[in-house]
């Protein structure tokens, strides 16, 4: 029986850390300086080109963030959301939630791709996963944030398909439990879900993603969110008025809005989060405590949010030839 009950108990241990295990990202074999001996350069190369497209516009970094991220949640990071679609496939690009990426991320990872290929010895030997992955490291320093080594390694995915997004990213509306389920779904925790979603400290909003928040919330006519700055209300009341142009579009951060900053905290603090997804964030309790860390020191914040994006970065990676391949055109699945 005492042995029977010994066995049982490492069973169930095995299970427990099997478990574990696989609700973990896949960094497989990613490494930093992955490209050492096949394309020297490649991140200056990378970085040069990003520094140039931001030359030309800001919405560069909240583009090519936000591709990041759309990217990795939706069958890993494999660079399958910048596939075009096809007379016979509709590609993830095209599904709905990702209809308002901005096309100068795509461009960002397009421009970078055909720097490096312009490099004989680099030629089609870069995948535009990783590419993607650099680019979003390059953004955020270039931007203000912090600067980090990326691991790579990742191919390309074969496959890009509208129907494989449903649901498998968070809503503006969503609350924490939901937010934290969605990111646990890909071995990101709560503390990295915060850390992330200041990515939102950069770019903006279309007004339709927040408008319930300043009119009539919960079908009360006239009614405004209690859990947002009246005076914001205000504010965003004018800059998208009723029926108003659904290309309009507000910073996410009113107040350094091209900056990559924990300024994000700090207007959670005010109750100026513009989304209720980022919102909900000061006002659960379970969140809180690390907002008003954050909010005092953007030190702690830089190194929560490097050690956050290095574990997006490795979420459903495919290093396994019979998975990936590197595209020839990141656009086109070989």
């Amino acid at each position: 029986m005492a042995k029977s009950v010994i066995i049982n108990r490492a069973l169930f241990a095995f299970t427990i850390n099997l478990l574990g295990l696989l609700a973990q990202p896949s960094s497989a074999q990613l490494r930093q300086n992955y490209y050492a001996n096949i394309c020297p350069n490649v991140e200056s190369i990378v970085r040069n080109a990003v520094t140039a497209k931001l030359q030309q516009t800001s919405v560069t970094v909240p583009g090519t963030l936000r591709l990041f991220f759309h990217d990795c949640f939706v069958n890993g990071c494999d660079a399958s959301v910048i596939v075009a679609s096809t007379a016979s496939n509709t590609a993830e690009k095209d599904n709905s939630i990702n209809l308002s990426l901005a096309g100068d991320g795509f461009d960002t990872v397009i421009k970078a791709k055909a720097a490096v290929d312009a490099i004989e010895q680099c030629r089609n030997k870069v995948s535009c996963a990783d590419i993607l992955a650099m680019a979003a490291r390059d953004v955020i320093s270039l931007s203000g944030g912090p600067s980090y080594a990326v691991e790579l390694g990742r191919l390309d995915g074969l496959s890009s398909t509208s129907a494989s997004v449903d649901g498998k990213l968070p809503l503006p509306t969503f609350n924490l439990n939901q937010l934290t389920a969605i990111f646990a779904a890909n071995g990101i925790s709560q503390t990295d879900m915060i850390a992330l979603s200041a990515a939102h400290t950069v770019g903006f909003s279309h007004c339709d993603k927040f408008s319930n928040r300043i009119y009539d919330f919960g079908g009360q006519a006239g009614s405004i969110d209690p859990s947002l700055n009246r005076t914001y209300a205000t504010q965003l009341q004018i800059q998208c008025p009723r029926n108003v142009d659904p290309t309009i579009a507000v910073p996410l951060d009113p107040v350094s809005p091209r900056a990559f900053d924990n300024q994000y905290y700090l207007n959670l603090q005010q109750r100026m989060g513009l989304l209720s997804s980022d919102q909900v964030l000061a006002e659960d309790t379970r969140s809180r405590p690390t907002v008003n860390n954050w909010a005092l020191n953007s030190v702690a914040f830089n190194q929560a949010f490097v050690a956050a994006i290095t574990n997006l970065g490795r979420v459903g990676v495919k290093t396994n030839p019979s998975e990936g391949n590197i595209r020839r055109d990141c656009a086109v699945l070989n």
